[in-house]
């Protein structure tokens, strides 16, 4: 079997995303794992190399189709000259970061690469009239999906899944976003990648309350009562196993997350500010629900430390061996259910010669 191409995107090139990439395949066995792709600038990761003083070799590429199996392939995207301002914010780093997440799902979406690992982005600096997102996840579901297929994002580690019933939402607007037929949708998408994605058969799904302590009965909101138990009846009645809704506090302090499978957060920093406590040194941003494997590193572009040669590259590999996991995850899941057995008839209504 072929090495599973890894398309990376070279995210804000003022940030630690070349950094990261770098480091990561400064180690000789991640080339024996997957053939990577990197979409960006050969000219830029020069110089990222020279500045972190890094002793890595890498291979400038015009197609994807020319990738080299055993080094680090650098495939040319950008601008030809990309000015380098080490933790600034420039609309011409927000161009090459966009130029590298277009040309690399294009790619995807001619079978050039399998999976997507996308380096970070600064959200300020990308916007245009190309890009008007608030994050990668909302581009992707955009530009990749299909029959209103809709992203879920999931952070996770070997410890640990949380999922978002919203994502970049601020936060006053939080309340009016959830609603029953919303929230049955998010769980049924989490169940499934459970399923497909992590090859856990019946996944057991904690969904967190969205007001302090669960509403206490509606004395401190009624979204428990009116919204969430009704869409977690549903889940419920179609099989699914769900639990809750939990107060978010004792659910993380307790350390209950241990006895399910996946976590459901309401809202963003719910969700990832108790995670990233947790797993910020491995953690990984997955966007399930798309047809397009799509992982990153849980961190952002860190233009504290940009270009000082201090970044942790373990959340890029990890997000690198997330992907391929999951790839394979779906390979073996689709694989599986193409030719099920057809459905046996029984008449029921004279069984007296079977009997």
């Amino acid at each position: 079997m072929s090495k599973i191409k890894v398309g990376i995107t070279h995210g804000d090139p003022n940030g630690i995303g070349y950094e990261v990439i770098l480091k990561t395949f400064a180690d000789p066995t991640m080339l024996e794992l997957c053939t990577p792709i990197v979409y960006g600038s050969a000219k830029v990761a020069s110089y990222h190399r020279k500045t972190l003083d890094l002793q890595i070799n890498f291979y400038a590429i015009e197609q994807a189709s020319d990738a080299h199996d055993d080094t680090l392939n650098i495939l040319h995207c950008t601008a030809d000259e990309v000015k380098v301002d080490l933790g600034q914010t420039t609309s011409e780093a927000g161009e090459a970061a966009l130029a590298a997440l277009e040309r690399a799902v294009k790619d995807w979406k001619e079978g050039l690469i399998d999976v997507l690992v996308t380096a970070p982005i600064n959200k300020y600096a990308i916007q245009s009239d190309r890009f008007h997102f608030p994050g990668h996840t909302e581009f992707l579901e955009q530009r990749t999906g299909k029959d209103d297929a809709k992203a879920l994002m999931i952070l996770l580690n070997e410890q640990l899944r949380v999922a978002l019933a919203t994502t970049h939402v601020p936060l006053r607007d939080v309340a009016a976003a959830i609603t029953e037929d919303g929230l049955l949708e998010k769980v049924r998408a989490f169940h499934h990648s459970l399923r497909r994605d992590f090859n856990i058969e019946s996944p057991r799904i904690a969904v967190l309350a969205l007001n302090p302590h669960a509403g206490d009965g509606g004395v401190i909101g009624t979204e428990e009562e009116k919204i969430l138990k009704p869409a977690l009846e549903k889940a419920e009645d179609e099989g699914m196993h769900v639990y809750g809704p939990f107060a978010a506090d004792g659910f993380f302090g307790s350390r209950s997350f241990t006895h399910y499978d996946g976590v459901l957060a309401m809202y963003h920093d719910q969700g990832l500010a108790p995670f990233k406590l947790l797993a910020m040194e491995d953690g990984v941003n997955f966007t399930a629900g798309l047809d397009l494997v799509r992982t990153s590193p849980d961190h952002g572009t860190a233009f504290d430390i940009a270009g000082k040669g201090v970044a942790d590259e373990n959340s890029l590999r990890q997000a690198i061996f997330t992907a391929m996991d999951i790839f394979r995850n779906r390979l073996a899941w689709d694989e599986a259910r193409q030719n099920p057995l057809q459905k046996l008839y029984v008449d029921k209504r004279d069984r007296s010669e079977r009997d």
